[in-house]
């Protein structure tokens, strides 16, 4: 048999549910006011309380010389891959939005973009300098920046688990940076560098045609550089075991050393090409891969 509610029953009733409309209210009203965006938006950006802020990069057009009409088609389509790379970070700047750590976005967005860029460039360069003088310096050019990035833009996204073991983060919603996951001993991935794997990249030496002593210098040069950045990529390899998500060792590492490894062995083709046949197919020694 059912009986009505006592009088105070009903009045807590009454202020409870209004509270958590007004606490409701707030939350959206927090969320378009903060974020810039309307309530229906998505979590992501109501969890930011900020935009993620915008990629800018130096303009490269309007550095170039006076382009060859031999070298414009491959100049534009470079130009045009420029804009592109530009637009693909910004996109992936807003997808990633909370992920990894501090350095989330320096190491795997602005880094990346940074080092395709470069090899955009020299591109460029090099087409112009088959037929006229090839402009120096135009690698200056490579790096971008972050503008007007939120305050929260490295956060972790509120009760998201991160990948390495740190399942203990996941309802630490106010983790700003993750600053609190460098030093946690509970990091599973953190056990032992064995954990880590390591990078193995096929060999450029062994693939390079006879090189011309007045390249020579500049050969063993990049040839050096190339073993340097897989020693690189192997450290930092070990010192962020456990960040990001499943795919941090690809984009933040593997797919940044790929493209250093590209503009590298440009470098050593160039250098051959200048007094003897330019090897061709180096581009395909580029990536390198994680074995555990």
């Amino acid at each position: 048999m059912s009986r009505a509610l006592p009088k105070y029953n009903k009045r807590r009733v009454t202020f409870i549910g209004g509270a958590a409309a007004v606490a409701l209210s707030g939350t959206v009203i927090a969320g378009f006011a903060l974020a810039g965006e309307t309530p229906d938006s998505g979590t992501k950006n109501a969890r930011t309380l900020a935009g993620p802020g915008t990629i800018s990069c130096p303009d490269v057009r309007s550095k170039l010389p006076a382009v060859p009409a031999s070298a414009k088609a491959e100049v534009d389509r470079n130009l045009t891959l420029l804009n592109t790379q530009i637009q693909e970070a910004n996109k992936r700047l807003v997808d990633t939005v909370g992920q990894g750590g501090p350095n989330f976005v320096q190491n795997a967005i602005l880094g990346p973009l940074k080092d395709k860029r470069v090899a955009a460039i020299n591109r460029m360069a090099t087409a112009i300098g088959r037929t006229a003088a090839k402009p120096q310096g135009l690698d200056s050019l490579a790096a971008c920046t972050l503008n007007g990035a939120g305050t929260n833009a490295g956060g972790g996204a509120a009760g998201k688990p991160q990948a390495g073991g740190n399942a203990g983060n996941a309802g630490n919603a106010g983790n700003a940076g993750n600053a609190g996951n460098a030093g946690n001993a509970g990091n599973a991935g953190n056990a032992g560098n064995a954990a880590a794997g390591t990078i193995t990249c096929p060999d450029v030496r062994s693939k390079l045609p006879a090189v011309p002593a007045s390249a020579k210098a500049e050969v063993d040069r990049n040839l050096t550089l190339l073993n340097t950045q897989i020693q690189e990529a192997n450290k930092r390899l070990v010192d962020t075991v456990g960040q990001g998500g499943p795919n941090f060792v690809q984009n933040a590492i593997l797919g940044p050393l790929k493209d250093k490894r590209v503009s590298t062995v440009n470098r050593i083709a160039t250098a051959i090409g200048r007094t003897a046949a330019k090897p061709q197919g180096l581009d395909s020694l580029a990536a390198c891969t994680l074995t555990k």
